[in-house]
């Protein structure tokens, strides 16, 4: 019986290193949860190319928009787990649509599999220039001097850009308006027509429009400067002490459906890492004003749980459905 299982055993690892020399053998399908021109569509094809190098085998783009990702995570679960469909996602495909579509048919914990760490970035607030207000004190005591007179701009409701800006509502105790629009481009256009007080963007997009002086940066989302832009303070330094303790770190990784073997998670991983420090992707990524993660992969179920639970907090205190 026992040379019997000791037999069973050696077959079983001989077939996983199998299944690891012998991947890929075809092209692989890289889906990115959002349109065409996006700051996640833009990575993606930034690392494709090197990825394809790594693997030897093309690696195919796939735009699969809709749902703020939830269309696309779908679609990645019902994928075989052969490690030739895999997908970009983010903070707010696995930690905040659960809580805004508690219907959705993919379970962020079980269906998926984080195969690599890829990307984190920050957001800034933004005001328009002719606001008498430097910092986000100021804006605070504005908003508390004109109530009901100070809106907010966002990419729609339950986004991150939405979300922000609730949580310096919450911190602030002052009634803001919430204007959605369909995409944080249209609301940063609204800003600068004077339609809202302000509005949270994220640094790589905002930047130019900062540089160009159409927009006044208060302060960046997260609890350290931004090597992007080392200027422009963090909102505790501005005057907003608690903010990063109730918005979370923002995050992007690939991901694979569950049942993936671990000798594919692990070459993906590997090369993932590898395209991740490759210099013309570094400095691509840099050109966005957006950093490399670096996350221990075997940390991230715990991570996950912990960001699902904070943002489920923020999505209830806001109301937003």
């Amino acid at each position: 019986m026992l040379t019997r299982l000791f037999t069973m055993g050696g077959l079983l690892v001989f077939a996983s290193l199998a299944i690891g020399q012998q991947y890929p053998n075809k092209a692989i399908r890289w889906i990115v949860p959002f349109a065409a021109g996006g700051p996640q569509d833009v990575l993606t094809r930034a690392i494709a190319p090197e990825l394809s190098n790594l693997l030897k085998v093309p690696v195919i783009v796939d735009n699969r928009a809709g749902a703020g990702g939830s269309v696309a995570m779908i679609e990645l679960a019902r994928a075989a787990p052969d490690g030739y469909t895999i997908a970009i996602a983010h903070v707010g495909t696995h930690a905040i649509n659960p809580h805004l579509l508690p219907d959705t048919a993919f379970n962020p914990f079980k269906d998926h599999v984080f195969v690599a760490p890829i990307y984190s970035y920050t957001m800034v607030l933004l005001i328009n220039p002719g606001l008498p207000v430097k910092n986000g004190a100021d804006l605070i005591a504005y908003a508390k001097a004109n109530p009901n007179n100070v809106s907010f701009g966002s990419g729609g409701i339950g986004t991150s850009t939405h979300l922000a800006a609730e949580a310096l509502k919450a911190l602030s105790g002052t009634p803001m308006l919430h204007v959605a629009y369909k995409g944080s481009a249209p609301a940063l256009v609204a800003l600068l027509s004077g339609e809202v007080t302000y509005v949270f963007n994220n640094l790589s997009t905002a930047l130019p429009q900062i540089r160009a002086g159409k927009v006044r940066a208060l302060a960046v989302s997260s609890s350290a400067r931004s090597a992007f832009a080392r200027d422009i303070q963090t909102l505790r330094e501005s005057g907003v002490p608690g903010f990063d303790k109730i918005f979370p770190e923002l995050w992007g990784g690939l991901f694979a459906p569950a049942g993936l073997p671990k000798p594919i998670v692990d070459r993906l991983s590997t090369e993932m890492g590898k395209s991740l420090n490759n210099k013309a992707v570094v400095e691509k990524l840099e050109g966005l004003a957006i950093d490399v993660w670096r996350f221990p992969r075997e940390e991230f179920p715990a991570f996950l749980r912990g960001e699902y639970e904070k943002w489920g907090k923020l999505v209830k205190s806001s109301g937003a459905k």
